[in-house]
């Protein structure tokens, strides 16, 4: 199993950035599709139409969002974490997912940044 981590810096207050990954409203604009999601420990979320699905584990307001995730990539779950921390005029998202299968690494990265982190940090940068 892998580990991935990856980190960006977007060019937004920390809690306008914390909004794009807990506001079901928000995540719909640059996400697509019906996200179920809050800012609450122990809330069930599904992105992407449930295309990707799991649970809020651990929830601190604007600093760390711990989840457990599913998705129809891989087999079983792995982890994800978030960490937010004021830089600059802006915020920086450390992202780690861990329990990735070997051959699934290479995707899931390009993944987490082509259809995720990006679309993010671009929305949340122009609204």
């Amino acid at each position: 199993m892998k580990t991935i981590k990856q980190s960006y810096y977007i060019d937004a207050s920390v809690e306008k950035v914390w909004q794009a990954f807990v506001d079901p409203k928000i995540i719909d604009r640059w996400c697509g599709g019906q996200a179920e999601m809050d800012d609450k420990t122990g809330t069930k979320f599904k992105l992407w139409g449930g295309d990707v699905h799991g649970t809020n584990l651990e929830v601190i307001k604007e600093k760390k969002l711990v989840q457990e995730w599913y998705s129809s990539d891989v087999e079983g779950k792995t982890l994800v974490s978030f960490v937010f921390s004021k830089e600059k005029d802006g915020t920086k998202v450390e992202l780690v997912q861990e329990g990735v299968p070997d051959k699934k690494e290479k995707d899931l990265a390009d993944g987490w940044k082509d259809y995720y982190m990006e679309p993010l940090k671009e929305f949340v940068e122009n609204y």
